[in-house]
């Protein structure tokens, strides 16, 4: 199996778990991702197998956008949305 995925990859899932599984489903060891997105960022993620990795460099390249939504004085005890906002 060759070609290109694009996963929407959600909430609390790591790019490498995304890619382990795709590993598995499509049988194949040379599956490779273009860029790893943070586990509590959503997104789309863009997944190379098989003959389609060599591509992982061009595609990386390209340029991105990145939108996201941000609560001014907001905070949590980590700083993150690990833990809920408490002030």
């Amino acid at each position: 199996m060759q070609g290109l995925i694009l996963l929407s990859k959600p909430k609390g899932i790591t790019s490498f778990s995304a890619v382990n599984k795709i590993k598995w489903l499509a049988g194949e060891k040379r599956v490779g991702h273009t860029g790893t997105l943070d586990p509590l960022a959503t997104g789309v993620l863009i997944v190379c197998i098989g003959k389609a990795t060599k591509m992982v460099n061009e595609l990386q390249a390209e340029e991105k956008e990145y939108v996201a939504d941000i609560e001014l004085g907001a905070t949590t005890p980590s700083y993150d949305l690990e833990h809920p906002i408490d002030k």
